[in-house]
């Protein structure tokens, strides 16, 4: 196999000296690999490093040929034209000049060989679903899931050899992801993509996990990663009871070994007491018992040692599987009874709820829509943070709301300090205790929130809401799983499981949601609308 990236011996650290790679060597090859691991196990330095946005401290990347990147977050000038973000302005300048009659030299340079430039351009935008979007619009004037998709274009129109996707589905919607899922699907070069969206990595044709600074391979897609992984950490879990059975074991010996010594000792000394024999042949036994007890007591000391470190391997092995336990009783809702009103809502940005709209008991309501329809806006509205343009949005139950943003959280105040700050009449021990369901246990729940993790930042969020005084009994969450890595959204999902109250999620996340159990589907498309799963599985 041909290799189209090679990383030798790479170390990078940030300014504050904290390493994210010492010594690290990794190889991509062609073909679509999905770069997965932690958040914060530098998934998104590697592909900076590999498009060479970042210098590495020490080591080598080496590229064959030309690199397209994506990355996490795209920002396009808003006064840009649509052709100038595709970068094809000045051959499509040079060719409508040659159109209209003008031959001079320099426009059949410019063009070179590229005179279906504009064809090819629209043709990528159409496949991409933005062939509504004419190439003299300027950026300003398209959805931010529409400049993600627009940046893409403008690499895939580039044909580079290497292209570097990082989190390419955040903030798309279901329409949008499903075009990004064809373009990804009918990539013909070398391919790497750090995802948390399942669906987007079903295409994979390997993964790399990248963890504790090294790099494990898995062939096939993340189903398959998912299976090895598994049969792996069965194996690890059993390595492990061998290992602490073995530690049991070699403790017993020792301790075995040492009454014997300890007898050995006292009868030897009651020989030496009673002068049974001459003076100097039971100075010598006692020499020859002290070397061979020294010597018994050593082997039996590094076999505990050996048992204790195959027993640390082992565990090193087992991955650190956390769950959010939540006990929340206080936030069960009766079936039947009323959670929310909506009654003739006009939302501010032109979005409707004609008619009335009523939540009941504990339903768990997915709200999904395309960028820019407004779901947002609906939940800002419901939770009293925007007045509504004209209706009625009326909570019969105290209800959270979590925003994609997160400021719900002090960045100057920590963990526990923030959730005090949700249920003041809370003790101290009380807020620590339920912290430490939310994995925030001992001198983690004194951390600052500004220094926190992506992942601990939503866990900090999510233990403030939901560990609030009075409990809340409608839960509002705005695209949840947004930066979340696999093992975040599955806490997220255990969390969610022991939630009791009404659940209202908005999110592009279709694995998520299916589940949280959701029980019922609203699309927002201008206005307000019962939907189904499979409408919004197959949105065409």
């Amino acid at each position: 196999m041909s290799i189209s990236i090679t990383c030798s011996s790479l170390s990078f650290a940030w300014p504050d000296g904290t390493p994210v790679f010492e010594g690290l060597d990794v190889a991509f090859g062609p073909g679509r690999t999905g770069l997965v691991g932690v958040n914060g196990s530098g998934k998104s330095t590697l592909l900076k490093l590999i498009a060479g946005r970042l210098a590495p401290a020490d080591g080598v990347v080496r590229v064959a040929g030309e690199v397209g990147h994506l990355p996490q977050n795209v920002t396009l000038d808003t006064s840009l034209r649509v052709d100038e973000a595709l970068g094809i302005a000045a051959r499509r300048a040079a060719l409508h000049a040659i159109e209209a009659g003008d031959v001079s030299e320099e426009h059949f340079e410019t063009v070179g060989d590229d005179w279906d430039v504009e064809e090819r351009a629209l043709a990528t935008l159409g496949e991409l679903g933005l062939g509504h979007i004419d190439l003299d619009r300027t950026v300003g004037e398209v959805s931010g899931g529409e400049s993600v998709l627009l940046r893409l274009a403008a690499l895939l129109l580039r044909r580079p050899d290497v292209l570097l996707l990082d989190e390419p589905t955040n903030n798309l919607d279901l329409y949008a992801r499903r075009r990004l899922y064809a373009a990804v699907a009918s990539w013909p070069g070398v391919m790497v993509v750090v995802s948390h969206d399942r669906e987007l990595l079903e295409l994979v044709d390997q993964i790399a996990d990248l963890r504790a600074g090294e790099v494990t391979w898995y062939g096939g897609n993340f189903s398959a990663y998912e299976e090895a992984l598994a049969t792996e950490q069965q194996a690890a879990e059993r390595m492990v009871r061998v290992a602490e059975a073995d530690l049991r074991k070699q403790k017993r010996e020792l301790a075995d070994a040492q009454v014997k010594l300890a007898r050995r000792k006292r009868y030897g000394q009651k020989m030496w007491d009673q002068k049974r024999e001459p003076k100097i042949v039971m100075g010598a036994r006692k020499r020859a018992a002290q070397e061979s007890a020294g010597k018994h007591r050593i082997m039996h000391e590094e076999k505990l040692a050996e048992a204790k470190e195959r027993l640390d391997e082992a565990v090193e092995a087992v991955r650190d599987d956390d769950e959010i336990r939540v006990d929340l009783p206080y936030t069960a809702v009766p079936p039947g009874r009323d959670v929310l009103t909506l009654q003739d809502l006009e939302l501010a940005y032109g979005a409707r709820v004609m008619g009335g709209f009523d939540l009941r008991g504990p339903e768990r309501v997915a709200l999904v829509g395309r960028n820019g329809a407004g779901k947002t806006t609906l939940l800002r509205t419901i939770a009293g943070e925007l007045a509504p343009v004209a209706g009625e949005a009326r909570a019969h139950v105290p209800l959270r709301f979590l925003p994609q943003r997160l400021d719900v959280l002090d960045g100057e105040l920590t963990v526990a300090e923030n959730v005090a700050r949700f249920a003041p009449a809370a003790t101290n021990n009380r807020i620590r205790a339920r912290l430490a369901r939310f994995l925030f246990r001992g001198a983690r729940a004194d951390q600052k929130a500004a220094t926190l993790s992506g992942g601990e930042r939503f866990r900090a969020a999510l233990a403030a809401l939901m560990l609030a005084e009075p409990a809340p009994q409608l839960l509002m969450l705005d695209e949840p799983t947004n930066n979340l890595d696999m093992a975040s959204v599955r806490q997220l999902t255990t969390a969610l499981e022991s939630y009791e109250g009404a659940l209202i999620v908005a999110s592009h996340d279709l694995p998520f949601l299916e589940s949280i159990g959701i029980t019922r589907w609203l699309l927002l498309d201008g206005q307000l609308r019962e939907t189904s799963a499979e409408e919004v599985t197959d949105p065409a």
